[in-house]
């Protein structure tokens, strides 16, 4: 699943996931543009990387709003030379009763999971046409496709990934650019590791995996490396769950 010289700009690049899918694309060859919020934790990847001797360079943007995905997309394009990949690996989740969400919150979860995804195809694919093609990966959800307690916002704005990804698919494919996600269950990240020092809700977790774990952020940096690969070149518009087994029930 070589990457040999493609430019893939990641975002949420400083979490676990984002992280993991950083590495396994600067160890497949390609040249990689960072971003997120934690310019300290960009810098270090960024090190991290070359030091590896992977081409490596990382910006901090605000994608919330629409000019920070342009500039973001500008800024890889301009360092980079390029872009063939984009990688929307940036979220967040803020657990409530659907009672108590607050405005804040549910504009908070959708602004940059669904509405930041979307302005940041539109500017790659805006680079990509004038190319002749290029690859986009959401990193959706499970809860995109199932329901969650305590996550109506979250699950809304996956759910919307997942639709917005099939439908650039259709759009784009005539302009050779292949719209993907990968959906995982949850994943052990330095992020997630508190929710699950609560002893009941870990054993709902676990149950409700067929496979009796969860998952690695190197699981689903590996599925994300497969559809952004030439392996994937008949694939587009696809929802990849990467859940144990989870959404097959």
């Amino acid at each position: 699943m070589s990457l040999d010289n493609k430019v893939a700009l990641i975002t949420g690049a400083a979490g676990g996931i984002g992280k993991a899918i950083s590495l396994a694309f600067g160890a497949a060859g390609a040249r990689v543009f960072l971003s997120g919020t934690n310019e300290e934790k960009l810098k270090d990847l960024s090190a991290e990387l070359r030091a590896e001797g992977v081409e490596a360079a990382y910006k901090a943007v605000d994608v919330r709003a629409v000019g920070g995905c342009r500039e973001l997309v500008d800024a890889a394009v301009q360092t980079m030379g390029s872009l063939d990949i984009l990688v929307n690996s940036a979220g967040i989740n803020r657990p409530q009763k659907s009672e108590d969400v607050t405005e804040e919150n549910w504009d908070a979860i959708l602004d940059i999971n669904l509405k930041a995804t979307f302005f940041l195809c539109q500017a790659a694919a805006k680079e990509m046409m004038k190319k002749g093609g290029g690859k986009i990966v959401n990193i959706s959800s499970q809860a995109g496709l199932i329901a969650l307690p305590l996550r109506a916002a979250y699950c809304s704005s996956k759910g919307g990934v997942n639709q917005l990804t099939r439908t650039l698919a259709v759009e784009w494919a005539k302009d050779n650019i292949l719209v993907n996600a990968v959906a995982p269950t949850f994943v052990v990240t330095p992020l997630t590791k508190g929710m699950f020092e609560n002893k009941a809700f870990l054993d709902y977790v676990l149950g409700s995996i067929p496979l009796g774990r969860m998952a690695e952020p190197e699981e689903i940096a590996y599925a994300t490396l497969f559809l952004a690969s030439d392996l994937a070149n008949m694939i587009t518009g696809h929802i990849l769950t990467v859940d144990g087994g989870w959404t097959v029930q």
